[in-house]
């Protein structure tokens, strides 16, 4: 006899084996027992829950001739037709390969006639949200008013897509996603039937990673049965079959990323992908750990939510006092981006490593979690005595106006911002917003990457970031006199402008002055 995959062959057979949905198994019963069956129920969920399976024992319970309250006895003639398939009195129809108005008037026409044997005709119709919006109109009546010996059964994963005129003639029930324990509980009595060694903890991640599914549960487990076939099925096997990364390893990549050590995040990649793991799963494992550590951050009575063993979450424990809650958000933001971006990508490891260089270089973002990042680094700095810029000495003109004084005992220095700043460059960085606005496009959209900075002589300096931006107005002369006259046009004087390149904004930031700091600084001392 060929082989049948462990979720066919522990599927229950009553609704006392379904497992993680109660709540629908209680009323189930409650309505056989009164003999209250509706005559179209939705069956909506997740997939992998158990929307098919409680739908066909419904279907048997209610044909059943010796039916008890846990459902159908399942050894009677019509059970074992049902079971077997072969029951002219229970139709399964796929919803995604007969959608049509055709496939349904079918249905329609069958209706009519009575079941051959036992009390009713079930259509169980899987995924249903796949039907047209003719086929939908073609059932509407039949559906609100079928025979007295017809049960209608709908399943879905995407109930939105379903018209409200077919949701309010069914009695609605929602399959939630099944808890790791529960899942993790069945596959062991699975595994003890079948006379396969397993260790709890590989049960477990396999219940994690199947994401509330039982029957992705199961798949997983036969996978990884098969893989070590005869051999005790270790948390390490089940790692390497799944393609996956051990928490140990997300622990050290973290300390890495708080030391800002990317050529250790780099090394600890290709560590990763030499083992052959899969860098999807290595993402979405990686995001949940950070989800855990801003847990823990959060509170200190969150254990049962957070599935990790003692040791493990000691160490998140310890790593939580090493950051704080905003730095957290903008890793798992980052990571989620990833995880989105990912999935369709060829150069899924390039991807991995910017992400990995952004968590340890907040200046390449602009994002306000990334520069309260930005700052937080620069006050760290500031605290072990790190020169955080460099003097007036050998810097560029744009940096002309930045002053070194003299700290205190620990000799830490500190940039000054110039005195003073001419009239007309003061009204054109004043006004730089509206200036931006009022150019046309394609300028508008470069001038927005600009920086404003004061140059040789004092005259306005413009900074870009090297690329197209620069390009526009180095390599094109006619757009700098164009940007001069816009300028002339909001200040009424003639305003000489020096353009200058920049690698990005750190570069920016170590050598010019921001004039636009001056302003705000004016501005607030005014207001006092």
């Amino acid at each position: 006899m060929s082989y049948m995959a462990l979720y066919r062959k522990f599927r229950p057979d009553t609704l006392a084996d379904v497992k993680g949905q109660d709540h629908i198994v209680t009323t189930l019963k409650n309505q056989l027992a009164a003999g209250r069956i509706g005559h179209a129920y939705l069956f909506t969920g997740t997939r992998g829950t158990g929307k098919t399976t409680v739908a066909k024992i419904l279907a048997r319970a209610v044909n059943c001739e010796n039916p008890s309250t846990e459902g159908p006895c399942g050894e009677c003639r019509i059970c074992r037709a049902i079971a077997a398939g072969a029951s002219m009195n229970v139709i399964e129809i796929d919803a995604a390969s007969n959608n049509g108005v055709d496939n349904i008037r079918e249905i329609v026409e069958e209706v009519s006639y009575s079941p051959a044997e036992g009390k009713y005709k079930v259509y169980i119709i899987d995924e249903v949200h796949m039907l047209s919006a003719g086929a939908f109109n073609a059932l509407l009546k039949t559906l609100e008013e079928p025979p007295s010996y017809v049960i209608f059964i709908l399943a879905t994963t995407e109930v939105h897509k379903l018209p409200i005129t077919i949701l309010s003639r069914c009695q609605r029930y929602d399959f939630k996603r099944i808890p790791i324990d529960t899942i993790t509980d069945r596959m062991q009595e699975l595994t003890k039937e079948e006379g396969v060694q397993v260790e709890d903890r590989a049960l477990r991640y396999i219940a994690k990673t199947a994401d509330g599914s039982m029957r992705d549960a199961l798949s997983l487990l036969d996978q990884c049965i098969a893989f070590h076939l005869g051999h005790e099925l270790t948390y390490d096997k089940v790692l390497d079959v799944l393609g996956a990364v051990d928490t140990e390893v997300f622990s050290r990549l973290l300390r890495h990323v708080l030391d800002r050590n990317v050529t250790g995040c780099v090394e600890l990649l290709e560590e990763i992908v030499m083992q052959g793991r899969e860098l999807t799963q290595f993402v979405t494992d990686f995001t949940w750990y950070l989800r855990n550590l801003m847990l823990v951050q959060a509170s200190d009575n969150l254990e049962d939510v957070i599935d990790m063993s003692t040791d493990n979450l000691a160490r998140l424990k310890e790593e939580s006092a090493m950051t704080d809650m905003d730095r957290i958000i903008r890793f798992i933001r980052i990571f989620s981006d990833l995880s989105g971006q990912i999935r369709q990508s060829a150069q899924k490891r390039i991807l991995v490593e910017i992400a990995l260089i952004k968590l340890c270089r907040p200046q390449m973002e602009v994002e306000t979690d990334a520069v309260l990042d930005r700052i937080r680094q620069v006050e760290d700095k500031l605290e072990k005595g790190v020169v955080v810029a460099a003097d007036g000495g050998g810097q560029s003109a744009g940096a002309a106006g930045i002053a070194a004084s003299s700290g205190g005992a620990g000799g830490s220095r500190k940039t000054e911002l110039p005195k003073a700043i001419p009239e007309d460059v003061k009204q054109v960085a004043s006004k730089w917003p509206a200036i931006v606005g009022s150019a046309e496009n394609p300028m508008r959209v470069y001038l927005k990457s600009a920086r404003l900075s004061l140059g040789g002589d004092n005259r306005l300096m413009v900074v870009f970031p090297d690329g197209m931006a620069s390009d526009y107005f180095t390599k094109q002369p006619e757009h700098k006199e164009q940007l001069e006259a816009l300028l002339r046009d909001f200040s009424g004087k003639e305003i000489e402008i020096n353009i200058q390149t920049v690698g990005g904004i750190q570069e920016f930031e170590d050598n010019y002055v921001d004039i636009s700091q001056v302003i705000q600084m004016e501005i607030e001392e005014e207001e006092e």
